[in-house]
């Protein structure tokens, strides 16, 4: 596969770790199914590409092995749940608004990685270790190594709640204006 497209299936894998914590908060908050041994697989497989990120290099098969398992992964989990839930939270929210915004710039796992440093930001997780380890595959961080403007990056945080207003995320809960969202932007260094 072509480099970009390696990053890109990073970026996704590493996103699942705000897609499990939108669904857990789904649950605990609007009482929606949620599946342990889905989202255990799906944390599984962020696990597995974080902790072996520097192996994740250009002719590098071992690393390649370890991406592909871990995709893999992500697609049983999704069978096991019935959905993309336990795959596909805020951060795929903010990739689509994105595409909605722009079409013509980043590879959707791109920016469902970078979607996932914000995100992860909301959740008051570690976003520092998700950022961290997207620069250590060479994958984009910022709104410019995505190929987008500063104000495409905020209006695509504003906006991402209702690209499904069905799928309940961090996004719903918080109701973010534009002056927030720029915040989280500036705060977690996707846009200076």
């Amino acid at each position: 596969a072509p480099w970009r497209s390696i990053i890109s299936g990073c970026g996704d894998v590493i996103a699942k770790f705000t897609a499990v914590k939108d669904w857990q908060l789904a649950h605990a908050e609007k009482h929606e199914y949620y599946g342990e041994y889905a989202a255990s697989l799906a944390l599984m497989s962020t696990r597995l590409v974080m902790q072996n990120a520097e192996l994740i290099q250009p002719d590098n098969e071992e690393g390649l092995r370890v991406l592909l398992e871990a995709l893999v992964s992500c697609g049983v989990a999704m069978s096991i749940a019935g959905s993309s839930r336990p795959c596909s939270g805020s951060e795929h929210l903010f990739s689509h608004a994105l595409d909605m915004l722009d079409g013509n710039h980043a590879m959707h796992g791109e920016q469902c990685g970078v979607g996932s440093v914000l995100t992860a930001y909301l959740h008051n997780a570690n976003w520092q270790q998700i950022r961290d380890t997207l620069k250590e595959v060479s994958a984009p961080t910022t709104a410019r190594e995505l190929g987008v403007k500063d104000e495409d990056v905020v209006k695509a945080l504003e906006m991402a709640a209702s690209v499904r207003p069905d799928r309940y995320t961090i996004l719903h809960k918080l109701k973010l204006n534009r002056e927030a969202c720029e915040k989280v932007a500036r705060v977690t260094e996707v846009i200076n």
